[in-house]
């Protein structure tokens, strides 16, 4: 996958680095021994005996600051006050299993949703948290609050996918929208790490006021249309001409896609939603004007648009264009975040659960009407939990050690909850669940061998992920 910039991949590019960029890329792909063994997608076993077909794409949806477990999906009604907090509970689709009174939408399709509430590791700030999340390893740097650049070691999710996949020869196999979502600095845990640029995901930036989606590589400048763009690559071909050597072989194949990207209709076409059904951006919240439902206000809907939903729908829009991993960033574009160390329950209320419940329940029925939920995964979480104990400013802090993660479609058996919490969602009591775990499980839905082995840039092997597929959860 072709980089665009930020420091994951040493500084901005621009459209006039986009070849030299495919071509260092390109470069690392042909590093002896990066890959050990490599893993064929192929049907999957599930623990019931049966079969699976591998899954075809992947959105994950990013909580950034951490949603409370307790509010959201491992409720407590019997705890004490401090604990269970203002919320109640509500029925769901699945007999017996209740979820946040603040998420109906959601509850209604809980039947094809599974809850793994026994999520834990042992990071306490967002970043290493987030890092820890994304790449399945503990961040080398420890347990630090990231102020200041640093690179990305291990390759994230969708880099893991995008390098495995590289055989399927995809313009995007892995896209992130909207990209910047850290107030600080940018969080080293969506690109590709030792794997290389080639992977870093293709990035799609998001105007909240305008309600659009640009992306740099795909906006041609003044003057340079498709005659002229086929012009230079005529005269790039009569240049270099038609060398047999491996390494100048390597080189254009990364710039015949550095111009397929360039030319992508598909990718273009999904970053544009005005040609969407109206009652289908509705269903989203992402119509023009005030929300339908949900309350927020001021930049919460900013230009009357509710953008997370927005980029629910883009992520559906680019799985349909062929794209397998797509990581959405639920962060402070808008409005509040999840981090909420005070006025946790208004926070909550108010502005992050009513796009949540819309956004997350409309991707899932529009994947499912469109007959894309099967062979597409969603997982949405954050990178932590809140504490099961209320603070003095009515907010909750970090919590690692317990957490809630939802999965739904790729097969997952609508209503299933692996792992349990204790009765204050403050510890794992069965099952717990390690982010290797995860993303062994994704890796093993796209027919992918977690045990395969890469190599770093020093040679040095990892698996894919060290942890297990959760294959229960399946089938």
């Amino acid at each position: 996958m072709l980089p665009s910039g930020s420091r994951w991949c040493d500084g901005p590019t621009t459209r006039r680095r986009v070849i030299a960029s495919a071509l260092g890329a390109g470069l690392a792909l042909d590093l002896p021994g990066l890959f050990r063994a490599r893993a064929e997608a192929r049907p999957v076993a599930t623990a019931r005996g049966g079969a699976l077909p591998p899954i075809r794409s992947c959105i994950a949806i990013f909580y950034y600051g951490g949603p409370s477990q307790l509010d959201t999906f491992d409720p407590k009604p019997d705890a004490p006050a401090e604990i269970r907090g203002e919320f109640g509970t509500i029925a769901t689709s699945v007999p017996g299993l209740r979820i946040s009174e603040h998420l109906p939408m959601t509850a209604r399709v809980m039947d094809k949703v599974a809850l793994i509430r026994s999520m834990h590791h042992g990071n306490r700030l967002h970043d290493p948290a987030s890092i820890h999340t994304f790449t399945g390893r503990l961040p080398p740097q420890g347990d630090f609050e990231l102020f200041s650049a640093v690179p990305q070691q291990f390759p994230s999710w969708g880099g893991t996918v995008a390098a495995m996949l590289r055989d399927r020869d995809l313009p995007v196999a892995h896209a992130v929208v909207p990209f910047a979502f850290h107030n600080v600095v940018e969080t080293p845990c969506q690109g590709a790490g030792f794997l290389g640029p080639a992977y870093d995901p293709f990035r799609i930036d998001v105007d909240p006021a305008a309600g659009s989606y640009r992306a740099e590589l795909l906006a041609a400048p003044d003057g340079v249309g498709p005659d002229r763009r086929r012009r230079r690559r005529d005269l790039l071909d009569a240049i270099e001409g038609r060398s047999e050597s491996p390494h100048e072989a390597a080189m254009r194949r990364n710039y015949d896609k550095a111009y397929r990207l360039l030319a992508s209709a598909e990718v273009a076409r999904a970053l544009d939603v005005h040609d969407e059904d109206p009652r289908t951006l509705a269903r989203y919240g992402a119509a023009d004007g005030p929300w339908a439902q949900g309350g927020g206000g001021g930049a919460e809907h900013a230009g009357g648009r509710n953008m997370r939903g927005r980029n629910l729908l883009v992520a559906r829009r680019l799985v349909e264009a062929g794209v397998p991993f797509v990581n959405v960033n639920d962060f402070r574009q808008q409005g509040q975040n999840w981090d909420a160390h005070a006025r946790n329950f208004e926070q909550h209320r108010d502005h992050l659960l009513p796009p949540m419940d819309r956004g997350f329940s409309a991707l899932i029925e529009d994947l499912e009407a469109r007959g894309l939920l099967e062979s597409t995964l969603i997982v949405a979480l954050g990178e932590f939990g809140r504490t099961p104990r209320i603070n003095k400013d009515a907010g909750r802090d970090h919590w690692p050690d317990c957490y809630t993660a939802a999965l739904a479609g790729g097969g997952v058996r609508g209503g299933a909850v692996h792992g349990a919490s204790d009765r204050f969602a403050a510890y794992p009591t069965a099952d717990p669940v390690s982010p290797a775990d995860l993303a062994a499980t994704i890796f093993w839905r796209f027919g992918l061998d977690p045990a395969s082995e890469i190599r770093d840039t020093q040679g040095r092997p990892f698996k894919l992920a060290d942890g297990e597929p959760l294959t229960s959860l399946f089938g």
